[in-house]
């Protein structure tokens, strides 16, 4: 390519550029003189949640009812705030806040999931995938498994669930969580003092010993063997007692 093409070239994509710079420009002027008339709100029910609905993002959007939206000129309309006022709620994981091409605000809204709940007398909240406790809500109970701890198990400033001791036991909810057998099964967990799992199950008379929640998986592969093949055979009721602390062995009295 000659040093005319080259340069005819980059003038051509010079001004490309500040064409789509210019139009990009002259759009934004314009949806900036239009009136949002309307606010639409999506809420993200992946998992049947129902922490926070439509009233609620509502009253975050225009504090309490205190500054409308539908009416006002889009320049007068700040999306990012919008997003932080929604984003601040306990139960919302992202939100994302927009304007269509009519001018009109279009809400996204991705509720935070529980996947446990702990219950002792000086606490009572949820626990998210990632670790956050979460208040208790009026609108909504979800059914996750309840977990109790000894008095002797202190948090952390972060959380009992977010320090490097807490990992282990949440890696062991999330792993509950993502099966649908363990999940259905599994009716409450405790931790004692010495930081052992016990499990209740929702079949069977018998108590879970978990131990440490390590080696995970290979605990619950020993569980399922014996959920699968001895109990129906032996009778749901045959034990008081499952033990699969210990490596290679289950113990049932």
């Amino acid at each position: 390519m000659g040093l005319n093409s080259r340069i005819k070239s980059l003038i051509f994509a010079g001004c490309s550029l500040i064409s789509i710079g210019a139009l990009a420009g002259f759009a934004s002027s314009r949806q900036n003189v239009k009136t949002c008339e309307k606010v639409s709100i999506n809420i993200d029910n992946e998992y049947n949640n129902y922490f926070i609905g439509d009233k609620e993002v509502r009253d975050l959007l225009t504090r309490e009812g205190e500054r409308k939206i539908e009416g006002l000129s889009n320049q007068f309309i700040n999306l990012k705030n919008l997003e932080k006022r929604i984003e601040a709620h306990k139960f919302v994981k992202d939100a994302e806040v927009y304007r269509g091409l009519d001018g009109n605000i279009q809400v996204s809204v991705k509720q935070n999931r529980p996947i446990a709940r702990i219950i002792r007398s000086d606490q009572d909240v949820y626990i998210d995938a990632e670790g956050n406790l979460l208040p208790l809500s009026d609108r909504y109970t979800a059914r996750v498994i309840p977990i109790t701890k000894s008095a002797l198990i202190k948090p952390s400033d972060k959380g009992f669930f977010r320090d490097s001791l807490g990992q282990s036991y949440l890696d062991l909810l999330q792993f509950v969580e993502r099966d649908e057998f363990w999940k259905a099964q599994l009716v409450q967990m405790h931790i004692d003092g010495s930081g052992k799992v016990f499990f209740l199950p929702q079949l069977g008379d018998h108590t879970i010993e978990f131990g440490k929640p390590v080696q995970v998986e290979e605990k619950f592969k020993k569980l399922a063997i014996l959920y699968k093949e001895v109990l129906p055979t032996m009778g749901w009721e045959r034990y008081k007692r499952v033990n699969v602390e210990y490596e290679d062995q289950i113990i049932c009295e």
